[in-house]
């Protein structure tokens, strides 16, 4: 009698060694997306830079910047900074000479007033406008008038040879007054008289050939620009004057 085979109690086992291959590739995949995400995430400025980049590639650059580029870019700002500072320099010894022209009149206008005995009437400021000469209207003129009194009109051509300068520059005169109301009928207001004032005495100055009439200008101001306290007797006599203001070379009359 023939002998049976067992059958076997359990099936062949599944072969699964697919699944490794396949996990590889989800972690691929998972990669990509990641990927595609960030380049979702970058700003417009580095994507275009990006696909500068690229496109340097691409078209036959020499890398991802171009090295020669580069180096142009480089060279220009050096050579834009370069001379800048260049001129910021030349402007700064512009300034540092002209400041010394206006400091030699100064001392030359100082040393008129201490020889004319002057110092109470006529005073010297350098300022960031420019070189202020101060005078009080008493050395020219009597109360409520505009016109120089004759025998103040040399004096006045004095000051005008001082006003000859190398270069030349602009020169504004201006008038002022306290804030005491006029009391004649030559005009109609402080305004008035102070800007009369300001004209007859820049009309004595232009009567020296050496000085260019288009290089000056006047203004009233009335009372409105005091320098001292009009309650006193005092104050009030140091704002009836005329200003002679010497521009910085740089500068024009506004």
């Amino acid at each position: 009698m023939a002998r049976k085979r067992k059958k076997h109690d359990h099936d062949d086992h599944v072969d699964e060694s697919w699944l490794i291959p396949y996990a590889d590739l989800l972690t691929l995949l998972l990669a990509l997306f990641i990927v595609l995400f960030a380049s979702s995430s970058i700003d417009a400025a580095k994507y275009e830079q990006m696909a500068k980049s690229f496109n340097v590639v691409f078209t036959g650059g020499t890398g991802v910047m171009d090295q020669s580029s580069m180096q142009s870019t480089e060279e220009t700002e050096n050579s834009n900074q370069t001379k800048k500072a260049a001129e910021e320099d030349e402007e700064a010894k512009a300034k540092a000479r002209d400041h010394a022209v206006l400091t030699k009149v100064k001392k030359q206008v100082d040393s008129f007033i201490a020889n004319k005995k002057l110092g109470a009437k006529l005073e010297t400021k350098l300022t960031d406008e420019g070189l202020l000469i101060t005078i009080e209207d008493s050395i020219f003129f009597d109360s409520g008038r505009a016109v120089i009194r004759p025998q103040d009109v040399p004096l006045a051509k004095e000051i005008s040879k001082l006003l000859v300068i190398n270069p030349a520059r602009d020169i504004v005169i201006s008038g002022h007054t306290d804030n005491v109301p006029i009391r004649n009928s030559d005009f109609e207001s402080n305004w008035y008289l102070s800007a009369i004032r300001a004209v007859n005495f820049l009309s004595i100055l232009l009567e020296n050939s050496n000085l260019n009439q288009e290089n000056f200008s006047t203004k009233g101001f009335g009372e409105f620009k005091p320098i001292a306290s009009n309650d006193t007797a005092e104050g009030r006599s140091k704002n009836r004057r005329v200003e002679v203001l010497i521009l910085p070379i740089e500068k024009k009359a506004k």
